[in-house]
């Protein structure tokens, strides 16, 4: 028995993953994709608007 979120290993897919991990424009591209969501998710969590910080 499977758990719902779980894939079968495709090896097409792992081969595409090691290509990309070997890109730097890929890479860099990724981080700065996570750094643009995890500074939009920091932003929201703390009550931040149009660069200031929400008074308490």
């Amino acid at each position: 028995m499977s758990c719902p979120g779980e894939r079968k290993h495709d090896p097409r897919r792992l081969e595409e993953l090691r290509r990309k991990m070997q890109d730097e424009e890929y890479i860099a591209g990724a981080i700065q994709r996570i750094a643009q969501v995890l500074s939009a998710e920091i932003m929201n969590g703390y009550g931040v608007q149009h660069g200031g910080r929400k008074a308490r």
